[in-house]
């Protein structure tokens, strides 16, 4: 056999490398994010984690064990701008910090991002001090997210969950239903935003309509997980801009 001669290029993502640890049992952020990443110069490479098919406290538990493995997974030569990691609910048990620590510990990354971190920070650009929040899941899991956002600055006179722990089932669930959800608590004088908490729920296809209808913002796992990677990779412009957030 000969050798050939060849030259060597520049990485794919020339204007941003781009990490994603995305849980197992999620059918909904890879989607998302390959939408509203698809400029040909952003690399996004994608890791899975382990997960439970139901979450609870338990298997975030086991997930902040396996997060430095999903990261290693990687590619080891991928200089990240930024790395996501994708469920709001294990950075609020795991925590921002110890997160960002196993991330970076295990690839390299310039920034790690997560939707709760993402989720306060969009809030405070939008100068939000007052927000509703639907959850999917049980109230171990869910009522975590709302003291995280009170400790932050961030109160949440109203909240709605589906009560469900199955993440198949998370998957699947109507963006009917959430939009209903998401008016219900949304429509209170008492909040000027509504968050609709997991990257599992299906709901980009929503937001403008829902801000239309409410006339405030509606904010998202996945909208605000894109929009802080975005922000941190160089003020990437997403090709598609759903909310309001991703417009100003």
């Amino acid at each position: 056999m000969s050798y050939l001669p060849y030259t060597l290029t520049d990485p794919i993502g020339r204007r941003a490398t781009l990490g994603l640890i995305v849980l197992q049992v999620d059918e909904t952020l890879e989607h998302d994010f390959r939408r509203l990443f698809a400029a040909p110069d952003i690399a996004l490479y994608v890791s899975r984690i382990p997960s439970g098919a139901e979450l609870t406290p338990d298997t975030i538990a086991q997930m902040a064990l396996d997060l430095p493995a999903a990261a290693r997974l990687l590619p080891p030569a991928a200089q990240f701008d930024a790395v996501g990691y994708g469920c709001t609910s294990g950075t609020t048990l795991i925590g921002a910090a110890r997160v960002a620590e196993l991330v970076r510990g295990a690839c390299t990354a310039r920034n790690v991002a997560d939707p709760l971190t993402a989720a306060i920070a969009a809030m405070h650009q939008l100068g939000l001090r007052k927000i509703a929040i639907v959850s999917p899941y049980i109230d171990s899991v869910s009522v975590p997210i709302r003291y995280a956002f009170e400790a932050a600055g961030i109160s949440v006179p109203h909240s709605a969950s589906f009560g469900e722990e199955i993440e198949a089932h998370v998957a699947r669930i109507d963006p009917a239903s959430i939009r209903s959800a998401a008016l219900e608590v949304g429509r209170s004088s008492q909040v000027e935003a509504v968050f609709l908490s997991c990257t599992n729920l299906r709901t980009l296809d929503i937001l403008d309509d829902l801000e239309a209808e409410l006339g405030k913002p509606v904010l998202s796992s996945n909208q605000v997980l894109a929009w802080q990677l975005a922000q941190m990779s160089g003020e990437l412009r997403l090709a598609a801009r759903p909310g309001r957030l991703l417009k100003v």
